[in-house]
């Protein structure tokens, strides 16, 4: 084995990413005050080829140079909007069609591992912030409050890794653009 150089890893241009057919998933950031976590989520978003982004309330927006230094370009690559308040992400998002699914603890949620995927719908994935998760008042327009089973002593993983568990499961459910019969 070797390790592969970039130019061998098949990568595409950011144009060709802008014109390529994309997953319908998009990530709402309900009020994330890391710059490198959001960083980190576009990076994650670019590597999945989703719709997109929408950045909410104190979430940083781009061009930023925290955001930069962990996403690497993908500002560049992911489409992404600012809302003000998460709620009017959501609100405009299900008037597109998105099944509105807010990643908490919360009582009744689904576990991941149990949640159907719907490969003819579009998902819109909130993720919350860091310390306070995703606001009561999203939780409570949400169609699906899904929760990542842990089985440690810390009560939540970091949102850059909640994101990239949430976006492996859709994966392998079949939600993905290398789909042979993909959502595009």
């Amino acid at each position: 084995m070797r390790k592969l150089f970039n130019d061998e890893l098949d990568r595409i241009s950011t144009d060709e990413f802008k014109a390529a057919p994309k997953v319908r998933i998009v990530f709402v950031l309900d009020n994330l005050r890391s710059l490198n976590n959001i960083g980190s989520i576009f990076r994650t978003a670019d590597a999945f080829r989703l719709e997109g982004i929408c950045l909410c309330g104190i979430s940083g927006i781009p061009p930023n140079k925290e955001i930069h230094k962990t996403a690497l370009g993908a500002t560049e690559s992911v489409q992404w909007q600012y809302f003000e308040q998460t709620e009017d992400c959501v609100d405009a998002l299900r008037k597109e069609g998105y099944l509105i699914v807010a990643l908490e603890q919360v009582a009744n949620s689904v576990k991941l591992n149990h949640f159907n995927i719907d490969k003819n719908r579009a998902y819109a994935i909130i993720l919350g912030n860091e310390v306070e998760g995703v606001k009561q008042e999203v939780v409570d327009v949400s169609d699906y409050c899904v929760e990542i089973p842990q089985f440690g002593t810390k009560h939540s993983f970091n949102v850059v890794v909640s994101a990239g568990i949430v976006l492996w499961h859709f994966y392998l459910e079949g939600l993905r653009v290398d789909n042979p019969d993909p959502l595009v």
